[in-house]
């Protein structure tokens, strides 16, 4: 471990910070600009924005022919999502969460994620006709949200913006470019500290850099939530777990056919069981509250020490 090393750590978590103060305001000041609901913002610009690292991630395999990682690094994600930024944006802040999410984003998220799991575990590979399924999939909910957001800008009082036109888009595309920079440096500043320390490159992969590619989610939802902007915290982080599977590994596997393994089956039901957890602890209340963030942040360190032992 090294003087610089550890300097590319600040400044990576420094970006992040900034990066995401600046992302949020800018889709904060868009929603309220073009009377859209925040929590569609969420679901669309900030969860595809921030999903980014993942999608480099699993396409870049996916071209080298060597995309088995990009299931792992999906699901690894959307768990982190449901448990921890969910978990820690309650905690900071209560999440309130209408009925059009219930009833609509969350059983998107379920019937997406069994439809993987079924994929999985009904053939050795995920197939190109699957993962064109998966894309049609995207491409209908982003227009079901589109629809959903004209109807209700026609209700929604003009609010005052902080930015103009220009800043919006400036601080939208430099708040992303930050994250994105920020959580490429502390992944990997994070990874050369902790194999200085001895650990193995496989339990550096499943934890640091599963975690590190969810960086911008986690930054953006806990920074929105700072802010009292709970639409954009908790559409984020739904919004980023259907955008994973259904356009991330939708494009992969249409680019190559994904191999499945009996790994992939049980971290794919992991994922469905946290999601119903999730869902579950929002149902009755209509929000999450502190209580629940706790709960949701002990699953996920039980998870990582499962993760620890299996590996």
């Amino acid at each position: 471990m090294d003087i610089l090393t550890i300097i590319l750590l600040i400044i990576g978590f420094v970006l992040l910070i900034k990066g995401a103060d600046m992302f949020v305001d800018g889709a904060s000041d868009l929603a309220t600009k073009l009377k859209i609901p925040a929590m569609i913002i969420g679901l669309t610009i900030v969860a595809f924005g921030t999903s980014a690292p993942e999608a480099a991630v699993s396409v870049t395999s996916a071209l080298n022919h060597s995309n088995a990682i990009a299931i792992s690094n999906i699901v690894g994600s959307n768990i982190f999502n449901l448990l921890v930024v969910v978990g820690i944006t309650a905690i900071i802040y209560k999440i309130d969460i209408d009925d059009v999410s219930l009833k609509q984003d969350f059983p998107v998220l379920l019937i997406s994620s069994i439809l993987l799991l079924l994929f999985i575990v009904t053939s050795s590979q995920i197939s190109r006709i699957e993962g064109i399924i998966f894309l049609i999939g995207i491409i209908a909910y982003v227009a079901l949200l589109i629809v959903k957001s004209k109807k209700e800008s026609k209700n929604m009082p003009v609010g005052t913006t902080h930015l103009s036109n220009i800043m919006i888009v400036l601080f939208i595309i430099v708040g992303l470019a930050f994250i994105l920079i920020g959580s490429d440096l502390v992944v990997d500043a994070s990874k050369d500290i902790a194999l200085s320390l001895g650990m193995s490159e496989t339990l550096v992969g499943l934890t640091i850099v599963s975690i590190g590619t969810s960086l911008p989610e986690l930054m953006t939802s806990v920074t929105a939530a700072y802010n009292k902007n709970t639409g954009i915290a908790i559409g984020n982080a739904v919004g980023s777990c259907i955008f994973n599977i259904l356009f991330i590994v939708g494009l992969t596997t249409t680019i190559t056919p994904i191999a499945t393994t009996n790994v992939m089956v049980i971290d794919t039901i992991i994922m469905i069981l946290a999601l119903i957890i999730t869902y579950i602890l929002a149902y009755d209340k209509k929000d999450f509250n502190r209580k629940d963030g706790i709960i949701l942040v002990s699953l996920f360190i039980v998870y990582m020490i499962y993760i620890i032992i299996r590996n």
